[in-house]
């Protein structure tokens, strides 16, 4: 069974968001996850992440986004986690703020592994004491133990 803390690390948590638009808060995302991964090309990320906006957003409304691509050269699915407790325009089906922001690369050829992954986060998320907790907590490695708890719980 996929679980989320097998493609997600503490270091691709990023507890606060800076930016207070969509593509900023897709930038931050993607530098976190070069970070950790660094061979991941940081300029193609960005833009698979934006083109796959075109086709419809992400935000799937209650405060969460999770936005995805696939990317040339990746041999498995990674993912990025971030918060940002103000809310930003994501352009979400409900048209409140996102506020939880699931970020999942995988690699080209990968589709069912891809939407067991977004269906796995999907499903974390629908739990709204979980999203409560997420909003609350501070440290990433703090957020990192709510997502382990809930990811083990499921």
């Amino acid at each position: 069974m996929m679980r989320v803390v097998d493609i997600l690390s503490v270091e691709t948590i990023v507890p606060r968001l800076q930016s207070r638009t969509k593509v900023g808060a897709l930038r931050e995302l993607s530098e976190a996850l070069v970070r950790h991964h660094p061979d991941v090309p940081a300029d193609r990320l960005l833009d698979v992440l934006l083109d796959r906006e075109k086709l419809g957003t992400t935000a799937i409304g209650e405060g969460i986004a999770i936005p995805h691509g696939k990317l040339h050269g990746l041999t498995k699915v990674i993912a990025a986690f971030g918060r940002i407790p103000e809310g930003v325009d994501f352009e979400s089906l409900d048209g409140a703020p996102t506020k939880l922001v699931f970020m999942l690369v995988a690699p080209e050829d990968s589709a069912g592994v891809h939407l067991k992954a977004l269906a796995r986060i999907s499903r974390l998320l629908k739990d709204r004491g979980f999203r409560e907790r997420l909003l609350e907590a501070e440290a990433r490695e703090q957020l990192y133990q709510i997502i382990r708890e809930e990811d083990e719980r499921l």
